[in-house]
């Protein structure tokens, strides 16, 4: 038995793919919260004391939006460790079946 492997070849796999979806898409959300995009504002957490108890209402608003942003970037980074760990993966399956056949 190899060690360091977990799961198979085909779980690797498609760890790579979801993972490389995750990236994409968190990465494009990402940058559509920090350019404040307005399709997104239901999305963002807007309670009604940011709208009526601020002085300055789209200051808040753009820091939620870069709050939520900042955070799909974070989940995006979490998705390039885990395509990394599932590469890893995927190398060690192929090392097995070299030395096992």
């Amino acid at each position: 038995m190899m060690r360091g492997l977990i799961c198979g070849p085909k779980c690797a796999a498609c760890g790579v793919v979801l993972s490389t979806w995750g990236v994409i898409m968190l990465t494009m959300l990402g940058i559509f919260f920090a350019t404040h995009s307005a399709v997104l504002i239901e999305d963002v957490p807007v309670k009604d004391d940011d709208i009526h108890q601020d002085t300055n209402p789209p200051q808040r608003i753009y820091e939620l939006y870069n709050k939520v942003g900042y955070n799909c970037f974070i989940a995006a980074a979490i998705y390039v460790l885990v395509g990394a760990f599932s590469c890893c993966q995927m190398r060690l399956n192929k090392q097995k079946d070299y030395l096992v056949h």
